[in-house]
C-alpha cells in the first residue's frame, strides 16, 4: 500500500444526516415529493446527478442548477457555523498521513471540501470532488483521479469508505476498501463482504492499518 484515499461524507464529517435533511426541505419547498429510497439512491452521486435527481424524479420545481445553487449554499452555511467533524476523524487522518499519501475523494462540492479543509488544515496531497470528474460514485472516477493525482497506482490505494455506494466505487477502482459502515445508512451486506477490513468506528482504522 502506497497511498490512503479517504471519503468525506459519513467517513470524516457526520453530514450525511444534514445533507438528507437540506435536500428533504429543499424539495417540500419547491413543490417536490421525497420518495422513500430517495436518500439511498443519492448518495455517491455528483453536484450535477443529484439536482436532476431531485428535479427530474422527485418533482421539485427549480431546474437542476437552480436547486444544486440553493441546496449547497445551505449546506455552507451549516459547514460555517460548524463542520460537524466526526469525533477523533481529524487526529486519524493525520496519524496516517505521517506515514502515506493521503487524498479525499468526495461526492460533496468543492466549496465544501475546501471548507473542510481549511478548519482542520488536514495534510493532503489531493482533493478530489465528484463533480470534477465523468461521473459520481458508484463509478470509480474519483478514486482514480485522486490516485492519479497522488502518481500512485489505484491497486497500490486503500480507500475508506462508509456507504454501499462508496464501497462500489473504491472497488471498481480496484483499491483494498476499509468499511467504516454508516449507522444511518447502513451499507449492503453483500458490498460489505467485499471490503479488506470492517471497523465500527473511524478511531479503530490505524490498526486496521497496522499503525498501532
Amino acid at each position: 500500500m502506497d497511498a490512503v484515499i479517504f471519503d468525506l461524507d459519513g467517513v470524516l464529517v457526520d453530514s450525511e444526516r444534514i445533507w438528507d435533511e437540506v435536500r428533504r426541505a429543499v424539495v417540500a419547498e419547491h413543490g417536490g415529493t421525497w420518495r422513500e429510497e430517495a436518500t439511498r439512491a443519492q448518495q455517491g452521486m455528483s453536484t450535477p446527478e443529484w439536482a436532476r435527481y431531485l428535479v427530474e424524479e422527485l418533482g421539485a420545481q427549480l431546474s437542476p442548477p437552480e436547486i444544486a445553487t440553493l441546496v449547497v449554499k445551505r449546506m455552507a452555511a451549516r459547514y460555517a457555523a460548524e463542520p460537524p467533524l466526526i469525533p477523533g476523524a481529524v487526529e486519524v487522518v493525520r496519524q496516517v498521513s505521517a506515514r502515506w499519501p493521503v487524498a479525499i475523494a468526495s461526492s460533496s462540492p468543492v466549496i465544501l471540501i475546501k471548507g473542510f479543509l481549511d478548519v482542520t488544515g488536514l495534510p493532503v496531497g489531493a482533493a478530489v470532488s465528484s463533480e470534477q470528474v465523468g461521473a459520481g460514485k458508484p463509478a470509480p472516477d474519483v478514486y482514480l483521479r485522486a490516485a492519479e493525482l497522488l502518481g500512485v497506482a489505484p491497486s497500490e490505494c486503500a480507500a475508506v469508505e462508509d456507504t454501499t455506494n462508496g464501497l462500489r466505487s473504491a472497488l471498481t477502482a480496484g483499491m483494498a476498501v476499509y468499511a467504516v459502515p454508516n449507522p444511518h445508512f447502513p451499507p449492503d451486506p453483500g458490498v460489505l463482504e467485499q471490503a479488506t477490513a470492517v471497523v465500527e468506528k473511524i478511531t479503530d482504522l490505524p490498526g486496521a492499518l497496522g499503525l498501532s
